[in-house]
């Protein structure tokens, strides 16, 4: 049966936590990064370009981000001349964007076999590049600057394919794998360790206003397809079966699959967003 989850202060003190796991040595990331693309001058270099302007004369992942993001959102609006100051500013001045960032590459490089390098989500993986768009316009929403969050929001949609509302609420250590077509709506809340495969949506549920998108707590696998309507909770380490319309909550560590989801067993994986195994193999209810 759907939970009652329509009041904001709930939902909020429960959420307190979005991005609280431990965090990442930033610079520790960022010198793997650097020898990282120094590896792909070497063995690309063609590419030679490309690494000295987003990685080599940059002293940091903040400037880093901010030079590749303003490359890939650049247009005629917009140029990157005027882009990349206003994301070096956000960086610089919120660090916390950089920590949610860096916890996202290490959750990218740990969960998907086929990313093998740390550089490789920051150069070439739209879902990375998505919710890092994402997390600067939440902080243009937070800073009441609605009218450029949105145009950012705008942006990842049509460049990454991956609309998010700028006042959804995602914590850290969220991978979108291949990402293209996910939604998530303006009062959705992720928290942290979550992983959401393609064209998933998070949405509501007819035109009423208020709490009105899920709520997803740590450690869920979303499959590929899956939609989830209206304040429903999906409990901790549960997993969605790829394709499926979820109505109803979740408890945690349970699976559900089918239109409309059922539970159709146990979670096989204490943490299924970290094990990223897309079977229905259950165990027993």
């Amino acid at each position: 049966m759907k939970g009652d989850h329509n009041t904001t202060a709930n939902a909020s003190t429960e959420s307190d936590l979005l991005c609280a796991e431990g965090k990442p040595d930033l610079q520790k990331v960022w010198i793997e990064i650097q020898k990282e693309a120094a590896r792909v001058i070497r063995d690309e270099p063609r590419l030679s370009r490309l690494m000295e302007d987003i990685f080599i004369s940059r002293d940091s992942l903040a400037h880093s981000v901010a030079a590749r993001l303003s490359r890939k959102l650049a247009r005629e609006d917009m140029s990157r001349q005027e882009i990349y100051p206003l994301l070096e500013e956000l960086l610089t001045g919120h660090p916390q964007l950089v920590t949610s960032m860096a916890t996202d590459l290490i959750a990218i490089n740990e969960r998907d076999p086929a990313c093998t390098a740390l550089i490789q989500p920051l150069l070439f993986y739209k879902g990375f590049m998505a919710i890092s768009t994402y997390r600067l316009s939440h902080q243009l929403w937070c800073d009441e600057r609605h009218d450029l969050a949105l145009y950012f929001q705008s942006l990842s949609a049509e460049v990454f394919g991956v609309d998010i509302h700028p006042a959804a609420r995602i914590g850290c250590g969220i991978l979108l794998d291949h990402a293209t077509s996910v939604v998530i709506g303006e009062t959705s809340i992720v928290e942290d360790g979550v992983s959401i495969l393609h064209e998933v949506t998070l949405g509501g549920t007819g035109k009423s206003s208020g709490d009105r998108h899920p709520i997803v707590r740590s450690g869920v696998l979303i499959g590929a397809g899956a939609k989830i309507l209206g304040r429903v909770e999906i409990g901790q380490g549960a997993k969605i079966g790829a394709g499926s319309v979820v109505l109803e909550d979740v408890p945690p560590h349970k699976t559900v699959a089918g239109v409309p989801a059922v539970i159709v067993g146990e979670s096989s994986a204490e943490n299924p967003a970290l094990a990223m195994d897309q079977s229905l193999r259950c165990s027993g209810l």
